[in-house]
């Protein structure tokens, strides 16, 4: 058997996704990250024989679930528990934690470090200078979109790719 990082997550439409991923390189300078996103399932160790069980169980539910806007707006941290600084969501925070709930059910059965919080990270794991930066950078922020799917992501060597989109159709 052969294990494999997965991750599932709502990516942050243009024109505001390139906005925001130009500005995190400057807060964190990495290749390979995730793009834009709201996190429905943060990275979890699977048994590569259970890509097919979570392919359809990702269908399952995004079978049930309906698109639903979402409105960005401001800045939040996590500190001082955790050194984040994300993009907060004025709008679409309910229809967020119950994907989340599905997502994180049967075959994704797995517990979370800390209650699920939709938002977008800026910033983790860096500089108190370069947090602040971030949180003044985005604070007037502001982005509306229709969600209408969800990306499944697998880290590889050289960072995460996309390894399928389920459109909402419930």
């Amino acid at each position: 058997m052969s294990g494999m990082t997965l991750g599932v997550a709502i990516e942050i439409p243009e024109p505001f996704g390139s906005a925001v991923d130009s500005a995190r390189l400057g807060y964190e300078p990495t290749v390979g990250r995730m793009p834009a996103h709201i996190t429905l399932l943060p990275p979890v160790d699977v048994d590569s024989e259970v890509l097919a069980g979570v392919i359809d169980h990702l269908a399952d539910v995004a079978a049930q679930c309906a698109p639903f806007d979402v409105e960005l707006h401001g800045t939040g941290s996590f500190q001082p528990v955790s050194p984040v600084v994300f993009i907060a969501l004025s709008r679409g925070i309910s229809s967020c934690e119950r994907a989340e709930a599905m997502v994180r059910s049967g075959v994704l059965a797995v517990e979370s470090r800390f209650p699920y919080h939709p938002h977008v990270t800026l910033a983790h794991d860096v500089s108190d200078e370069l947090l602040n930066r971030a949180f003044d950078d985005f604070t007037d922020f502001r982005a509306a979109f229709t969600v209408t799917q969800m990306h499944l992501f697998q880290l590889q060597g050289d960072g995460w790719h996309p390894l399928r989109a389920f459109d909402f159709a419930g």
